[in-house]
């Protein structure tokens, strides 16, 4: 009988099937397996008579080694065909691999960073403010009169009145309450900065800024400043002009146009409005620069006496010079943006574009 069992599984070893990875695994657990048809036979030697486990355990041990052998032919036919195997026709091997999608820096945070990198080089440090101010601050501090347009709630975007007056050092017991508002300009730190730090002051005021205005190609009720300010003993309108200069060639180049035009701000005294040639259409005329061929990007002037004084500065002493520009403005003339509202619209086409800046 144990002849016969030895025979019938041989034959079934050497008919078997081994032509996938899945008949090799079953070849494997059926025959080789210490629970496979092999091992029972083993076990089953004990039942042979003596004088026939001899030349019976030679038979078993040999079919071992055949199955063995067949199983370990196969697999590497298998693991050999498959290190062969054509390239799959539809896949195109050549490509470029997809590069890991990294998030871009934002055009206007590209534009802020650089203009107070321009502003460094030459002593000035950043000083920051919260956007939520008070009226003393945002206004009287800066000289604005109770009827100035500025107050008006056109312009303006005010929150629940919270103090009890503008100034309350100042101003007597049982004076109204006065608004709170999102702050119109950066200007309210140059005052914060003012009362707290010590003379000589040279800082420069980046942040965001809110007005009640209606959204287009050119204007937005949200956008963002970078202002300056230098107070010392002696500083005069030439020392203002030449760092307006310097800030301008650094950021647009040596050969740009720049012209101060006389203006009014409450803050300053004499106060001029700074342009410089449109980018853009090249001094040609566009809708940017109003077809004049000259583009704003900031007001400055020299610091107000009744401003030093708000701060407690003594104005016979010191005197000082302030400018502000907005970063959309400049962000739209160096890389050539016609439309302000691409900035907060979020279109992933538009932002792409400055991955590598």
């Amino acid at each position: 009988m144990m002849q016969e069992s030895i025979a019938s599984l041989a034959a079934e070893i050497t008919a078997a099937d081994l032509s996938s990875t899945a008949h090799l695994d079953a070849f494997r657990i059926s025959y080789l397996g210490r629970k496979g048809r092999l091992a029972d036979l083993f076990d089953q030697l004990k039942t042979v008579p003596s004088e026939e486990k001899r030349a019976v355990g030679q038979q078993l041990n040999a079919l071992k080694q055949q199955a063995q052998a067949r199983f370990d032919e196969a697999q590497e036919a298998a693991e050999s065909a498959a290190d062969n195997a054509p390239a799959n026709p539809d896949f195109d091997y050549t490509l470029p691999p997809v590069p890991n999608a990294l998030g871009t820096r934002h055009p206007l945070m590209l534009v802020r960073e650089e203009m107070l990198r321009v502003f460094a080089r030459i002593g000035f440090a950043v000083a920051e403010g919260p956007e939520i101010e008070d009226d003393w601050h945002n206004f009287t501090a800066l000289n604005f009169p109770e009827n100035h347009p500025a107050r008006d709630m056109q312009d303006t975007f005010f929150v629940a009145p919270v103090s009890r007056t503008a100034d309350p050092d100042a101003a007597p017991t049982g004076a109204p309450a006065l608004p709170h508002l999102l702050r119109t300009h950066t200007s309210t730190v140059q005052v914060r900065v003012m009362e707290t730090e010590p003379l000589p002051i040279r800082r420069v005021m980046p942040g965001r800024v809110f007005r009640n205005e209606a959204i287009s190609a050119r204007a937005h009720m949200m956008f963002h400043q970078v202002e300056g300010i230098f107070i010392d003993e002696g500083v005069s309108f030439a020392d203002l002009k030449q760092t307006v200069y310097y800030f301008v060639q650094e950021l647009f180049g040596q050969d740009i146009n720049i012209r101060f035009r006389p203006s009014f701000f409450p803050f300053t005294e004499p106060s001029a409005e700074i342009d410089i040639t449109c980018l853009i259409c090249k001094g040609a005329g566009c809708n940017i620069c109003k077809y004049s061929g000259w583009v704003e990007i900031g007001g400055c002037g020299m610091v107000d006496p009744a401003v030093l004084e708000n701060a407690k500065i003594d104005s016979d002493k010191y005197s000082g010079y302030a400018w502000g520009m907005g970063i959309e403005r400049i962000a739209m003339l160096k890389y050539q943006i016609k439309d302000l509202r691409l900035f907060t619209e979020n279109d992933m086409r538009f932002l792409r574009q400055f991955e590598a800046l």
